[in-house]
């Protein structure tokens, strides 16, 4: 009868090793994998999403994709959602680099800018919903300032629609941002500040020539995930406006052609290209980051 103390110490650490790796991995290939290559294998049908027949058709959704304007346009909604990283990381960093000092109410403040990143996007979506509505909080605001000639329709404009949804995602994702920064920051050590002292150098000279360079790493990290994530906005424009006036990304109209018009085939290619768009992002910046070494 085989016993498992027979076995030498090597032979049961792998033994462990692989009885505890069999139900992670079998997850892992079963809810991620198999839906991937499945999806590749779908954007080359016409599939509807119920029907037992898969007729394939080739290249022909990728075709349609770049050559109809209806698809590949909602891409320049995403540039709306490109700039916002920038300013939400831009404000992210300098208030980090402000609490990183000793001010006035320090922790009060970490708290009110780390507070929108701990609420779901569910929430968020709806607190701005009447936020942006007519004679809503940001109207009511702009009269009491004596502001009311810029009172917009800011979620029924196309013009300002997106600028509306992409200064929602600076507020919900900014917090995220800077604690984590913070926490970077933090983790210099105070001698490069007291010999920066000594030396006569001010905060600028400090954020410039200590801070930057000790969270380099940190801040490409945060810009590859930023990218990203302004690719594949979906949560925001889809709760709040769910992709009209012309607010629809590249996610939301993936998921109306799946299940709104059946057409399942059409928006596995383009759940493909918005997947190789962030590859490709990825390998680019880490390209980038080992130039720089």
């Amino acid at each position: 009868m085989f016993k498992f103390s027979n076995l030498s110490y090597s032979k049961q650490r792998l033994a462990i090793i692989a009885a505890f790796s069999f139900i992670p991995l079998a997850l892992l290939i079963t809810f991620a994998y198999l839906p991937v290559i499945n999806m590749f294998k779908y954007s080359f049908s016409d599939w509807n999403g119920y029907s037992k027949r898969l007729e394939y058709v080739g290249f022909e959704n990728y075709i349609q994709i770049f050559t109809d304007p209806e698809y590949f346009s909602v891409f320049k909604v995403s540039l709306y959602y490109f700039v916002a990283t920038f300013v939400q990381m831009g404000l992210a960093l300098y208030f980090a680099t402000i609490l990183s000092f000793q001010t006035w109410f320090k922790n009060v403040f970490k708290g009110i800018l780390f507070f929108p990143s701990l609420m779901n996007g569910v929430a968020i979506g709806f607190i701005f919903l009447f936020f942006f509505k007519p004679d809503g909080t940001l109207d009511t605001l702009l009269q009491a300032l004596g502001l009311g000639s810029y009172v917009k329709l800011w979620l029924g404009n196309p013009e300002i629609i997106n600028i509306s949804l992409a200064g929602t995602s600076i507020w919900r994702y900014m917090g995220f941002n800077f604690i984590v920064f913070l926490g970077a920051i933090s983790s210099i050590s105070s001698d490069l500040y007291e010999a920066s002292d000594i030396d006569g150098a001010n905060r600028w000279h400090q954020f410039r020539y200590i801070i930057l360079p000790s969270i380099k790493r940190i801040l490409q990290l945060n810009l590859i995930l930023a990218i990203s994530g302004a690719i594949s906005a979906f949560d925001i424009p889809y709760i709040m406006t769910s992709g009209s006036n012309g607010s629809k990304t590249f996610v939301i109209q993936t998921i109306d052609v799946a299940f709104k018009y059946s057409k399942v085939g059409l928006a596995s290619a383009m759940a493909v290209i918005l997947l190789l768009i962030v590859i490709v992002v990825t390998l680019l910046q880490r390209m980038l980051i080992r130039g720089e070494d």
